[in-house]
């Protein structure tokens, strides 16, 4: 009993001891982009704990790393009589995501179908266009004929690594590495597999690293270069340089702190190839010199777009773009009725992009014309129209007067008069009211027409008429059949 209670509490040491070591660290390394595909040995001849040990292996291998797209995609795939991919190369984009992933992997047990599995690995690694890497974990046992496969995923361009326990094959898998094999292949007790870790990951990220310049904003006349960080605060320097083609002359230099990762360049030529170059400095070691080349986009004069908003009956806002302080000098913004009103201007700064046109006339169409003065002389227009709201408010009714008629078959002829222009029709409404329910009913009625007859009204009938313009529905009046006027009013 107490034997049993001894190796119960060692075994949730144990299990508590591997939950901490897959704790997800803060930090992430950010230094690599490629894909990696750990393929597993999940058969018969390993025995559960070594299988445990190599997941836990992988797991603090992987664990620095960012993951996903531009980054680091993993996958697993498990070895047996028949290979199981655990997971794809676009399943895990963060680290915790992929911990609690290894951590679910349960062993296949079976044969070693290794042939199968490498076949799987070279279908999902043919996918990609980054670099790609094979890291094997085995026991070493009976391998099978891994050769030609693994010759087609060479040929691929994927660097295969390996690590085996004590009493693998050897010889086989020295075969089956990328050069070189002091830094891609390592044979070790599994007991103290972790002291491979740090000099794996390092191989790695030989293969892996994202040692490139590249483009992530453009425009005619600027360019912001980006790239992995190699460097610390404290380790060194960048040097910059970059010049258009053809004209090395006008070389351009730049240093910058080893803690940068991106820089923009500006003052450039439209529609101009260069070429920058970038290096970084330390007495730690030396590093590549990245290049990249790049052509600006033509040269685009504002204003490229005019656009109206905010518009009320007697004002509107006209606004334009793209803006250019540095080049242009200023605005002039010209605005008139149409078709013969008269033109008005305004002169505003060359930081300004928009402005609110007011003093306007309701209900009435406007041409609107930006145009740029550009400091080597030149200048760039565009219109657009602008249309300003009817101006309802404040108005007195449309209606002057409003009038019932019953006749003795319950019908009600409706009259009513109007005494200015701008109407577009009228909105008539009633209600029918009895001990039971109250039925509501309208209908619009064209401009031209000045009286309807309604059937079916009872004396209890509210009939309301409202004037209808463009821009929405003004104040009415209300009669009712009992009474031959109603002074209340509604909107």
């Amino acid at each position: 009993m107490r034997n049993n209670l001894l190796g119960s509490v060692l075994l949730w040491a144990m299990l508590q001891r591997s939950n901490l070591q897959i704790t997800v660290p803060v930090t992430a390394l950010n230094c690599c982009e490629g894909d990696i595909v750990i393929l597993l040995d999940s058969s018969g001849s390993v025995a559960n704990y070594e299988f445990s040990r190599l997941l836990h292996f992988a797991a603090d291998l992987l664990r620095p790393f960012s993951l996903g797209r531009g980054h680091v995609r993993v996958a697993l795939l498990l070895v047996g009589t028949k290979p199981n991919l655990e997971f794809g190369l676009d399943t895990h984009n963060n680290q915790e995501s992929l911990q609690k992933a290894l951590q679910k992997v349960t062993q296949l047990q079976g044969d070693t179908n290794t042939e199968a599995a490498l076949e799987v690995a070279r279908q999902l690694l043919a996918q990609t266009n980054v670099p790609e890497v094979l890291l094997w974990l085995t026991d070493g046992v009976q391998p099978g004929e891994v050769g030609e496969p693994i010759s087609k995923l060479k040929a691929q361009g994927v660097s295969v690594l390996a690590v085996s326990s004590v009493h693998g094959n050897f010889q086989v898998l020295q075969r089956a590495v990328s050069p070189p094999l002091e830094s891609h292949l390592y044979s070790v007790d599994i007991e103290n597999i972790d002291i491979i870790t740090k000099d794996l990951r390092e191989a790695i990220i030989k293969i892996i690293r994202a040692e490139r310049l590249r483009v992530i904003h453009l425009n005619s006349h600027s360019a912001a270069l980006q790239w992995r960080p190699v460097l610390s605060a404290d380790s060194g320097y960048y040097e910059l340089w970059y010049n258009a083609v053809g004209n090395t002359k006008a070389e351009t230099r730049l240093h910058l702190p080893g803690g940068a990762t991106w820089v923009e360049l500006t003052d450039l030529h439209p529609d101009t190839t260069y070429t920058a170059s970038l290096r970084p400095e330390s007495n730690q070691r030396l590093y590549n010199t990245l290049s990249v080349s790049f052509t600006t986009l033509p040269d685009v004069l504002g204003p490229a777009v005019v656009s109206v908003s905010d518009s009320g009956p007697r004002q509107t806002r006209v606004s334009w773009g793209p803006l250019q302080p540095d080049r242009v000098q200023r605005y002039t913004v010209e605005y008139g009725a149409i078709p013969s009103g008269l033109v008005k201007t305004l002169t505003l700064h060359s930081d300004q992009n928009s402005t609110l046109l007011t003093g306007l006339e309701p209900g009435t169409q406007y041409l609107v014309t930006v145009t740029a003065l550009y400091v080597d002389g030149k200048e760039r227009a565009m219109s657009v129209r602008a249309c300003t709201q009817e101006d309802t408010a404040g108005a007195l009714p449309a209606l002057a007067d409003l009038q019932l008629s019953t006749t003795e078959r319950q019908e009600v002829q409706v009259w009513w008069r109007m005494n200015q222009d701008g109407i577009r029709g009228y909105w008539l409404s009633w209600e029918k009211e009895n001990f039971h329910s109250s039925l509501s009913s309208s209908v619009y009625i064209p401009p031209s027409s000045h009286s309807k007859q309604l059937t079916r009204l009872t004396q209890s009938s509210r009939v309301c008429v409202s004037p209808v313009y463009s821009s929405g529905r003004g104040e009415g009046i209300c009669c009712t059949a009992e009474k031959q006027r109603d002074s209340s009013r509604r909107g």
